[in-house]
């Protein structure tokens, strides 16, 4: 007799989905939120990108789900899922993600990069809805989503971000984040979780923009660090000069002007050069980063290297290879649970260990039960 034996990673997501909180009259439940929200995460990961999608694969593989779970009245239809979707609380969905993530990679996360990405069509001009911005934090070391924070649009990320990283484990890590995070208090919230912050700095801190610039301008050799990394590809060559200095008394409020911004344990200025060569067409650019972490030149490259992985390992593929981009799901949570379940989706796909794209595997989950269970992390025997 064939039996199915879970491991760790399957089991903890069934007891973090079943951990949520069902509201609904128990007699008169046919449907589990546990066997739901399991059923909506598998027909994600089995390329799923709508209810329909889920349903219409929940019904073919419906022997494989009751492997796990009883699903004793079958596999509901998508205007049932919907409704369902569209009322489960975010923020509770949203910590049931990240404690499973930190319960299943409890290894500390290193690098960790936060960023917004806007969901286009999820807006409604009807009902004068803003489009879905999550704001989320991302291990570009093992690339693994550890958790997200939604908000109605980008400039709100400066409240949604301390939300966030108090909600996941950032021990030891350096938090990187773009200009929009160059914030005081941002950047407490972040030594408060017992890691180190990497601020972009823009025009926004126009102040502290320009002296960094001055600084490096004309500061002695002695005192600064450098490297350079050079990439050439796709007819273009980028040379990048990255500097970092650890001088940085001159910041301290009482020699600033007057109403400064405070960055706490401010410990390194960094910045980075880049010259673009396109033909006979030359652009350059310089941007300019604080840290609380003593630096070299070489580890603030990786770092800064590094950040741009939320971009590409992440927005990137959900955008084009889960469709969040075309999702026009409006209505009530669903927009913003469904980009949840995408960061579970896209968590064990990435786990399969093979050699094929994100895109290969979620076609082979579809159709291969035996990959289907890889990915949830089961063996048979």
């Amino acid at each position: 007799m064939e039996t199915v034996l879970a491991k760790p990673r399957l089991r903890l997501l069934l007891d973090h989905l079943g951990a949520i909180k069902d509201t609904r009259q128990s007699w008169k439940v046919a449907y589990p939120l546990r066997e739901v929200l399991f059923l909506v995460v598998c027909g994600t990961i089995a390329s799923g990108d709508d209810y329909d999608d889920i349903v219409d694969w929940g019904k073919a593989h419906l022997s494989l789900l009751q492997r796990f779970s009883e699903f004793h009245f079958g596999i509901p239809c998508a205007d049932w899922l919907r409704t369902v979707m569209n009322r489960i609380d975010t923020e509770l969905f949203a910590a049931c993600f990240s404690s499973w993530a930190a319960e299943c990679w409890p290894d500390k996360p290193g690098l960790v990069a936060i960023d917004g990405k806007t969901s286009r069509r999820s807006h409604d001009r009807k009902r004068e809805q803003k489009a879905l911005h999550l704001v989320s934090a991302f291990a570009t070391t093992h690339r693994l989503v550890l958790g997200q924070e939604a908000t109605e649009e980008k400039s709100n990320e400066i409240t949604a971000i301390p939300a966030l990283v108090e909600r996941i484990n950032l021990e030891g890590a350096l938090v990187s984040i773009d200009a929009m995070g160059c914030n005081p208090n941002i950047a407490q919230s972040i030594l408060d979780a017992k890691a180190d912050y990497l601020l972009a700095v823009k025009d926004n801190q126009p102040t502290l923009h320009a002296e960094i610039k001055s600084y490096f301008d004309t500061a002695p050799s002695d005192k600064v660090e450098r490297s350079q990394t050079t990439e050439k590809g796709h007819g273009r060559l980028e040379i990048r000069s990255h500097t970092v200095s650890h001088e940085v008394e001159w910041t301290a409020p009482e020699r600033s002007y007057p109403g400064a911004f405070r960055f706490p344990k401010l410990t390194t200025i960094a910045m980075v050069e880049s010259r673009i060569e396109r033909g006979d067409k030359i652009e350059t650019e310089r941007r300019s980063y604080i840290s609380s972490r003593i630096l070299s030149a070489v580890a603030f490259a990786d770092a800064v290297r590094s950040h741009w992985a939320i971009e590409n390992n992440l927005h990137w593929t959900l955008d084009m290879t889960f469709n969040e981009d075309q999702s026009r799901l409006r209505v009530g949570n669903g927009a913003k649970n469904m980009a949840i379940v995408r960061h579970f989706a896209l968590n064990l796909v990435r786990q399969a260990g093979d050699k094929r794209s994100i895109k290969r595997r979620r076609k082979c989950a579809s159709w291969d039960p035996d990959y289907m269970f890889q990915i949830l992390g089961v063996r048979r025997c």
